[in-house]
């Protein structure tokens, strides 16, 4: 769409004021389609890294995947039996092609979309017959993205803007090729589970596929809000992927109290429930989700990129997959730190609980720490006995048989 352009770092010519009450950073939208699209103006990201948006777990877990023994035999093996060709042939013939003349609003988004986040080439894109909501980007040499006819009557102008946004954000961070690889193992898995062995061979990579898959939803989520610029939307489209189209009976703050009685509420035995729950899932829940960007709009990294400042691919070679691993790790930390989840602070108490009997075990080994005789308050150093009033040399306590025995340096 041209009715912006870019203004340079990623920072519109509006202003730089981040939005408030759940408003994207271009400003508050009213959601009610394109009536007030035209007069928005959002920001570009030229030269945009997808490190800029990728969530913490997502390229470790990428990088996790492709160590898993035998993956890099089955990858080079699946690229080939892939009908990649046969596959783009099917959506031509089978599903609506969006370009100029066809599903036109959709065709400038998509445009748009790619210009916000630099993506040299427009991937081919169709809207097929299919009542059920869903999106994908697939595809081995080049991506494709296709929508169903039941999302597209779902959502409004602006939701659909973050959906568009978020499968361009799997075709920028390369997400397509692995996304395929996992729909083609998930169909083979069923054609050999007769083969023994065969199925849990294949199986552990689908596992493996499906981890990592959900964390590159969440990667894609906040690509879809750097394209829409527009929180509300893309809160409210995960609300409905959950609820229908039933917007005067929902509530986005609701919705997101909702996700957050999920992620705390319970005991143990809820998050082993939760944990088995999301094991067969490509995708995390739509509330989790939700959650997950809400939490992101808010932080400093995403107010940072708002305004320019974000890593870019010309600077991709030199990025270090250790640095991912610890800023993954990192997250994970956090994230058992400050978890409300039963399961999340069991792991926390018993961590906190083994590094202070650790910290005593070490204390005790060096020789700190330990009480001398005689002294209730287990002083540790030479001069406790003055500090308790003794004034004798050698901190001797009162009844104590003898030289103080503190053990400090």
């Amino acid at each position: 769409m041209s009715e912006q352009e870019p203004t340079g770092g990623g920072v519109d010519d509006k202003g730089q004021g981040e939005g408030t009450g759940g408003s994207g950073p271009a400003g508050p939208s009213n959601g009610d389609g394109p009536a007030d699209d035209t007069a928005r103006v959002r920001r570009r990201y030229p030269g945009i890294s997808s490190r800029a948006y990728e969530h913490p777990a997502d390229r470790p877990a990428l990088v996790s995947l492709r160590k898993l023994t035998g993956f890099e035999t089955v990858f080079k093996v699946l690229s080939g039996m892939i009908p990649e060709r046969s596959l783009r042939l099917l959506f031509l013939s089978d599903s609506v092609r969006v370009d100029e003349n066809q599903f036109v609003h959709l065709h400038h988004m998509m445009v748009d979309a790619c210009e916000i986040l630099d993506l040299e080439r427009v991937p081919p894109f169709y809207v097929t017959q299919d009542p059920r909501p869903n999106a994908m980007c697939i595809g081995l040499d080049q991506p494709i993205i296709v929508v169903t006819t039941g999302l597209v009557e779902l959502l409004d102008e602006e939701e659909m803007r973050a959906v568009i946004g978020h499968e361009v954000g799997h075709a920028l961070s390369g997400h397509a090729v692995y996304r395929t690889i996992l729909l083609f193992l998930t169909s083979m898995a069923v054609r050999v589970a007769w083969i023994p062995l065969g199925n849990i061979a294949i199986m552990a990579i689908v596992s493996a596929l499906r981890e990592w898959f959900r964390k590159s939803e969440l990667s894609a989520d906040r690509a879809g809000l750097l394209v829409g610029q527009d929180l509300d939307a893309s809160l409210r489209g995960l609300m409905k992927l959950a609820g229908g189209n039933n917007l005067h009976h929902m509530n986005v703050d609701a919705f997101l109290k909702q996700a957050e009685e999920y992620e705390a509420g319970g005991d143990v035995r809820d998050s082993v429930l939760k944990i088995l729950t999301v094991l067969p899932r490509t995708h995390p829940f739509a509330a989790v989700r939700a959650a997950e960007l809400n939490r992101w709009a808010r932080t400093r990294d995403y107010q940072r990129l708002s305004h320019g400042h974000y890593p870019r691919r010309d600077d991709d070679p030199e990025s270090r997959i250790t640095d991912s691993v610890k800023e993954s790790a990192a997250h994970y930390a956090g994230a058992v730190r400050n978890s409300k989840d039963p399961l999340m602070r069991l792991v926390n108490d018993v961590a906190s609980g083994a590094g202070e009997f650790g910290g005593k075990l070490r204390d005790f080994a060096r020789g700190t720490g330990r009480p001398r005789p005689g002294d209730a308050g287990g002083g540790d150093g030479a001069g406790d006995g003055g500090r308790n009033g003794d004034p004798r040399p050698g901190g001797e306590q009162p009844g104590g048989g003898g030289p103080g025995s503190g053990s400090g340096a």
